[in-house]
């Protein structure tokens, strides 16, 4: 898959209101799935790498307690996944993924943004099938045979190994995301992954430059300013 993957970009907040739309969409999102899979890390592999990923993003712990403690409760906010998909500035590929407990207003706003920049969101399944969904573990090693007849033998499907730089990369089929985090800790002990996630890494790219770039940051900026977008994936390259 080469350097096709983006990781989540998330710059640092540089203003309280910044930080605190950041503390909301991690608290929303650990909620959910603290909500839905358990609230216990140790059993909920998807909560605890979610946690660790809010703590290297400097979550503060107050805000994470609070999310799996209102989890705990079995009340609160009904959320829901939506995902939307369209064509960005330069013709590129989008696709957003949102938490919401009114999916008529996230539509609408979604929607807005696409409008703000001349572009129009499309249908379901009109770009994502240009997309492979995959389980990306990023971790420190140099062995990559080695880590590949580990996932081998717990039966996980690969769908691509690299070595570079003194860092694992590892793509698996999102299905098989616990399994294969499963495999690698009994093969290799505690790992500290770079990235460990499911994302959408686009199979190809489309270069933007010059005012495609200029409308592209700010699409990303209206989208990520909106509270129930969790997650923007796109395959523009610049």
């Amino acid at each position: 898959m080469g350097r096709a993957f983006q990781n989540r970009k998330e710059s640092m907040a540089k203003t309280s209101d910044q930080k605190a739309k950041v503390y909301s969409k991690y608290g929303r999102e650990i909620y959910v799935c603290a909500k839905s899979g358990g609230i216990d890390p140790n059993g909920n592999l998807a909560l605890r790498s979610l946690i660790d990923r809010a703590k290297k993003d400097q979550v503060p712990t107050h805000v994470i307690d609070k999310a799996i403690d209102k989890a705990k409760g079995g009340g609160g906010e009904d959320f829901d996944t939506a995902r939307y998909e369209g064509f960005g500035p330069g013709n590129t590929m989008v696709i957003v993924d949102c938490l919401s407990d009114n999916p008529n207003r996230t539509f609408g706003d979604v929607r807005t943004c696409f409008n703000k920049v001349k572009c129009k969101i499309g249908s379901q399944g009109s770009v994502s099938h240009m997309f492979d969904h995959s389980a990306i573990f990023v971790f420190a090693g140099t062995d990559e045979e080695a880590v590949l007849e580990a996932l081998m033998m717990a039966d996980v499907d690969v769908t691509d190994i690299e070595l570079e730089d003194g860092k694992v990369t590892v793509f698996a089929p999102h299905t098989d995301y616990s399994k294969a985090k499963t495999a690698l800790t009994d093969a290799f002990g505690e790992i500290e992954f770079d990235v460990d996630e499911i994302q959408f890494v686009a199979q190809n790219t489309t270069e933007i430059q010059g005012e495609e770039v200029e409308q592209f940051d700010r699409f990303l900026d209206l989208l990520n300013d909106l509270d129930d977008v969790q997650r923007v994936y796109h395959n523009a390259e610049y």
